[in-house]
């Protein structure tokens, strides 16, 4: 099949700023079985197609290469989907209605659980967690557990603590911390980061998934904000055996790039899966290992070299492994010549991370473009972004936090701290290279929001975070484009429009470009094209 594009704005993503971009912009595009054929004037294009190409009049809306997820959580994102929104929730009493009137609607009884995602405690009239005394009200018998917008910080009622077996006498785990009441040792309910897996695992097995219906409506979402390259970034084998079941049965629309989390037996799996599944098989490949080194600084439990402002006296986080733990992982990642991805939140975090990796490529001789990544870079530091740059460590950057959370960080690390989060300027400027993600679930995976975030710098409350770090527009869209199949080793194949590449692309009803800049998060996706096929028309 063939169809040409035109009369419309082209920006093909293959220079390196705004204006080669115009001044090379093609006035037509040809795309033949799912790759792009030619670039270049209507007349030439028309010229070389055949006879009975299909022609897409754009009038006059914008055509550019689709959007590449550099992180996310494709697998949670579906699971997230089936439990109960508390997303909109803003007090305590609208938690538990929301809870009851999920327990009424889905006939839950104490035979089943109930979960929850997406409360912000921060943004809760009580500014508070929603411990077991607040669950309790919604049910004493059944199995309560509810997920924090981070997905590093949860509750749970009394019922489900007691399946998990927390209770006075369980020690915090390594990497985790068990709330408890003030001056008492029974537990609260309150769990943060390694803690939270006693809870699930207990939690999570008693919760059936109708796995078609969950990574259906997973996919739409990415797919209507123009996204046609997603991450699963944390996989366990659970996750993997759900991908390839439903990769098998060519329920795949997007291509789904996995990364094994190692201490979850990440190694094993890639032995067990890595040969079949590190090239693309019905939309599915393996890319690489994940590790986890601390947690949200939101949620204040961001591994900091300096303390957070407010509350505990010297208080800057924690890490979830011991050096020799996080260096273990990172020389097996480099001797296997594995990409690694590392979630650091905490700069503190990042040191760890950058000293590792660091010593790990000595120890290894390996010089391999091995393109580890730095996820979410919240408050990395100039001396670090110039460590990674020496290392072609890439930084993807979660530039949301600005309009999310950008007030809290202010509020938890003070002005010259809270206005530095997501440094996309100061990575760029010293040649680090960057692309954007919305971390979903946390966030909806909502590229167009994450470019204003990133030109524009400001929060919920109005104010511009770091005026100092605002990138260009055509900056911001390499970041969700050509940079993120950078990561991916697809830079050849993906990420911006010219001859021989993919047919990923959308049509947006306004060029980024050509408009206000804060009017960038208004842009609606039209159409997302994967390979040559719609997948997805407004």
């Amino acid at each position: 099949m063939e169809r040409i594009f035109f009369n419309g704005k082209i920006i093909t993503m293959e220079f390196s700023n705004e204006r080669e971009e115009r001044e090379n912009e093609p006035e037509a595009v040809l795309i033949r079985d799912g790759i792009i054929a030619l670039t270049g004037s209507l007349s030439d294009v028309e010229k070389y197609a055949r006879a009975d190409a299909i022609t897409t009049d754009l009038k006059g809306k914008c055509l550019m290469p689709a959007f590449i997820d550099s992180h996310s959580h494709f697998v949670m994102s579906g699971q997230m989907s089936m439990m109960a929104n508390l997303s909109e929730c803003e007090s305590f009493d609208e938690i538990i209605a929301v809870l009851r009137n999920y327990m009424r609607d889905n006939k839950i009884t104490k035979e089943n659980v109930i979960i929850g995602f997406g409360y912000d405690h921060n943004f809760l009239r009580e500014n508070a967690q929603p411990d077991k005394s607040v669950l309790d009200q919604v049910s004493a018998e059944i199995p309560i557990f509810i997920l924090h917008i981070s997905a590093h910080l949860a509750c749970a009622n009394s019922a489900a603590l007691k399946i998990a077996g927390i209770d006075e006498n369980t020690v915090d785990p390594e990497g985790g911390v068990i709330g408890r009441f003030f001056n008492s040792t029974e537990p609260s309910g309150y769990v943060e980061e390694a803690a939270l897996n006693l809870l699930q695992m207990a939690i999570l097995p008693k919760v059936k998934f109708d796995i078609e219906t969950i990574f259906q409506k997973a996919q739409e979402e990415y797919i209507s904000n123009g996204i046609t390259t997603v991450q699963d970034g944390a996989s366990t084998e659970k996750d993997i055996k759900m991908l390839i079941n439903i990769s098998e049965m060519d329920n795949l629309k997007v291509d789904v790039v996995s990364y094994l989390l190692m201490p979850n037996g990440g190694i094993q799996i890639m032995e067990k899966y890595g040969k079949e599944y590190l090239t693309y098989k019905n939309h599915l490949k393996i890319g690489g290992y994940k590790l986890v080194l601390d947690g949200s600084p939101q949620g204040r439990s961001a591994w900091m070299t300096e303390p957070y402002l407010g509350g505990e006296s010297n208080y800057k986080g924690y890490p979830w492994m011991q050096d020799e733990t996080l260096y273990n992982y990172v020389i097996k990642a480099v001797s296997q010549n594995r990409q690694l991805l590392a979630h650091c939140n905490g700069d503190a975090a990042s040191d760890q991370f950058l000293n590792a990796y660091e010593r790990a490529l000595k120890e290894a001789q390996n010089r391999m473009d091995l393109r580890p990544v730095m996820i979410h870079c919240q408050t990395v530091r100039n001396d670090q972004l110039d460590k990674m740059a020496r290392m072609s460590m890439i930084a993807s950057i979660f530039v949301g936090h600005v309009w999310y959370w950008g007030d809290i960080h202010i509020k938890n690390f003070g002005h010259k701290r809270g206005e530095h989060i997501s440094p996309a300027k100061d990575a760029l400027n010293r040649g680090v290279l960057i692309n954007f993600h919305q971390d979903t679930p946390v966030t909806k995976p909502n590229m167009m929001h994450s470019i204003w975030c990133a030109v524009n710098r400001i929060s919920r409350k109005g104010q511009v975070i770091g005026e100092d770090q605002e990138i260009s527009i055509y900056d911001a869209l390499k970041a969700v484009t050509i940079n993120a199949a950078y990561q991916y080793f697809e830079e050849n194949t993906k990420g911006s429009i010219t001859k021989g590449k993919r047919a990923d692309l959308i049509i947006l009803d306004k060029s980024p470009i050509d408009i206000d800049k804060m009017e960038i998060k208004n842009i609606k996706v039209i159409e997302t094209i994967k390979d040559g096929e719609t997948i997805y028309i407004r």
